[in-house]
C-alpha cells in the first residue's frame, strides 16, 4: 500500500484499510523516504520512488504482489507495474497521479513552496486548531466539515511534526512546472498494462481530475472503474467503509500467504519503514 505526497504517510491514508485487509492478507504499508517513520536521502521523483519500491519488494519472499497506491503512490505503483508486469498480480490506482499531463489545481501549493519561510509558517498556522486543519483539508476533500475527528487529528499531528512536507516541496520542484505540466505521465503506456486494474476516484476530487481515471479505464485492457459520490481526493479516509469493501471484493481470493520470518532488510533510500 503506497501513500501519497504532502501531509501523508502509510498510517494516514491507509489507517483503516491496513487493519481490514490484514485479516486476510499479508499487508505492507511503506513510508516513502522522509515521510512518516522512514529516513533517507533521495531525489524525490516518481522514478526514484519506483526504484525504492523495487528494492523493498525484492526483499520480500513473494514472486507476485498486489499494489494499491493513492495519488503520488498511485503513480509509483503504475510506474513499477509497467516496468515489472510479471511481478504484479493486481493494481489499484486511487485518485492517481501519472494518468494525465497537467495539474492546474496543484499550482498554489507549488507557488507557496517557493517562498522562503512560507511553508513553515503555513504549517504552524494550519495546525493551530482543528478548525484551521479543516480549512487546509477543504482544498483536498469534498466536504471538510463532515470529516471525522480522528482523520483531522491525524493531519494535525503530521502538520506539527518537524520536517514534514519538506519531501513534498522537493517532489513538487521536480515533478510540477509553473504551467501545471507534470514530469510523469503514463497515459501513452496504459494500453500495455497487462494486469487487472482497479481505478477508484472521488467525483469531487479538487486536485486530480476525475477524467484522468475515466480515460485510463478506457485504455487499460482489463480495468474496473469506481467513482464515489460526495468524495474528494482522500478516498480511503473520506469513505473508508466503501473503499475497503471495494478493495476486498476486487482482490484475489487466494488469501493464504507465507509469513516472512523477519522484516525486510535495509533498502537503499528507505532505511526504516512502517509495517
Amino acid at each position: 500500500m503506497l501513500h501519497g505526497a504532502g501531509i501523508d504517510d502509510a498510517t494516514v491514508s491507509w489507517r483503516h484499510a491496513i487493519d481490514v485487509l490484514a485479516e486476510d492478507y499479508r499487508v505492507y504499508g511503506i513510508d516513502w523516504p522522509e515521510y512518516g517513520r522512514s529516513t533517507g536521502d533521495v531525489t524525490h521523483t516518481i522514478d526514484t520512488y519506483v526504484d525504492v519500491l523495487e528494492g523493498f519488494l525484492e526483499s520480500l519472499p513473494y514472486e507476485r504482489v498486489s499494489l494499491a497506491g493513492i495519488s503520488m503512490g498511485g503513480g509509483v505503483a503504475l510506474g513499477y507495474a509497467l516496468e515489472n508486469p510479471n511481478r504484479v498480480e493486481q493494481l489499484a490506482l486511487v485518485d492517481s497521479y501519472g494518468l494525465g499531463g497537467r495539474l492546474p489545481n496543484a499550482l498554489p501549493w507549488k507557488v507557496l513552496g517557493q517562498m522562503p519561510g512560507v511553508t513553515e509558517f503555513s504549517k504552524i498556522a494550519a495546525s493551530a486548531t482543528t478548525d484551521s486543519v479543516r480549512l487546509v483539508l477543504d482544498h483536498l476533500v469534498a466536504d471538510a466539515s463532515e470529516l471525522p475527528d480522528p482523520f483531522v487529528a491525524d493531519i494535525r499531528q503530521k502538520l506539527m511534526e518537524p520536517g514534514s512536507i519538506q519531501a513534498f516541496k522537493e517532489f513538487q520542484n521536480n515533478e510540477l512546472s509553473f504551467n501545471g505540466r507534470v514530469a510523469t505521465n503514463f497515459v501513452d503506456d496504459l494500453e500495455s498494462l497487462s494486469m487487472p486494474t482497479l481505478l477508484v476516484h472521488g467525483k469531487q476530487d479538487p486536485l486530480v481530475p476525475v477524467e484522468w481515471s475515466v480515460r485510463a479505464a478506457d485504455r487499460i485492457p482489463e480495468a474496473d472503474l469506481e467513482l464515489l459520490d460526495d468524495c474528494g481526493h482522500w478516498t480511503p479516509r473520506e469513505r473508508p467503509e466503501r473503499f475497503n469493501e471495494m478493495l476486498l471484493e476486487w482482490l484475489p481470493d487466494d488469501r493464504c500467504v507465507p509469513t516472512p520470518e523477519y522484516p525486510p532488510a535495509e533498502i537503499p533510500g528507505l532505511t526504516r519503514a512502517s509495517y
